[in-house]
């Protein structure tokens, strides 16, 4: 199992920690840094800061929206991220959610998975080199009446095969992850529950004729490392209460449904409940140990090292470490014990 380490969105003064942390996560041995974006940062700019400040660690976007480029731009993007970094970018894409796609970027969110399908065929034929002709339900190029012609990227990507990761919760979309992805891109994984995520995931991947070795199951996991573990559970759980309560409508939630999948129906009603009705504090205080324990590294390091052998039996090649500590230094901290914690279980790849 690889560590990587998931830095999401750049805010205000926190840009230089974050550069910061990768730079540490580069020293350390880490093996990737993953760069979130919104409607704030964007990932790619981010993503090339990083590159220039690093030598050895590859740089992932987690996510580049679809909704917010075309997917030529995005293979434009992927292509020169790949060159300049020297063969070090990992291309992370998901659909956002609705509020996102069609609040921010005003892009329907319909019809994603077919969307997905296509956007991935096309950045594919382009970082390929090949003259990019396509005809989707949802994407045409050339454009059928007018005077567009088929072209060819003009830059020469490090790799022709770069990465394509694919954020995915729901069941469909993780069949489809598994059928044309490179890597998963987890977000709230359970290893108590790995199979509501993996069952689909490997339904994809043999769909497509491949082993699940040909896939990289990257978690995000935050890590809170210290002695009380109720304290530390609870410095995740207005975290946890957004995703659960606040992350999409009341019928369009898909961390909601994933709580709910993982066996914590009536936990992921009262959060939501309380989350849309503004009462933000005590929604948090609705979340279960039990959920912030089995998707988080929670407690003194003993305990977290004896933890990562479920998450890498459970099928994870690639933890992500996830920090929400209130400064660079605790975050760094945070880093440097997971990276003991990996040595000492004998786990690293």
């Amino acid at each position: 199992m690889r560590l990587g380490v998931n830095i999401g969105y750049v805010a205000g003064a926190s840009a230089d920690d974050h550069v910061e942390l990768a730079v540490e996560s580069d020293r350390l041995g880490y093996s990737v840094v993953w760069a979130a974006e919104a409607y704030g940062s964007d990932a790619p700019t981010v993503l090339a800061f990083i590159a220039a400040r690093t030598e050895r660690i590859d740089i992932g976007s987690a996510i580049m929206q679809i909704p917010a480029r075309t997917p030529a731009m995005t293979a434009m993007t992927a292509g020169t991220l790949d060159l300049l970094s020297h063969g070090r970018f990992r291309l992370g894409l998901g659909v956002s959610g609705p509020q996102v796609s069609e609040g921010w970027h005003g892009v329907r969110f319909d019809k994603p998975l077919a969307r997905t399908r296509e956007y991935v065929d096309v950045v594919r034929l382009a970082l390929a080199r090949h003259s990019v002709s396509y005809a989707g339900e949802h994407l045409r190029l050339p454009l059928p009446d007018g005077p567009g012609k088929a072209l060819k990227l003009m830059i020469q990507p490090q790799r022709p095969d770069l990465p394509i990761y694919l954020a995915a919760v729901g069941p469909r979309n993780l069949e489809l992850t598994g059928e044309i992805a490179d890597g998963w891109l987890a977000i709230f994984f359970a290893p108590e529950h790995a199979d509501v995520s993996l069952t689909p995931l490997r339904a994809g991947v043999e769909r497509s004729g491949r082993g699940m070795n040909s896939i990289d199951v990257t978690a995000t996991v935050p890590v809170v490392v210290g002695t009380d573990l109720d304290a530390c559970a609870e410095q995740l759980r207005a975290h946890t209460a957004l995703y659960v309560g606040g992350m999409g409508s009341r019928t369009q939630n898909f961390y909601n449904r994933l709580a709910r999948r993982m066996g914590f129906e009536a936990a992921a009603q009262d959060i939501q409940d309380l989350y849309l009705d503004r009462r933000h504090r005590e929604a948090a205080a609705a979340v279960p140990f039990d959920l912030i324990d089995q998707t988080a590294l929670l407690g003194p390091l003993e305990r977290i090292t004896e933890r990562l052998y479920a998450y890498a039996d459970a099928g994870v090649t690639t933890l992500a470490v996830s920090s929400n500590a209130a400064t660079v230094e605790e975050q760094v901290v945070t880093l440097r014990a997971l990276a003991t914690a990996m040595d000492a279980s004998g786990l690293r790849d």
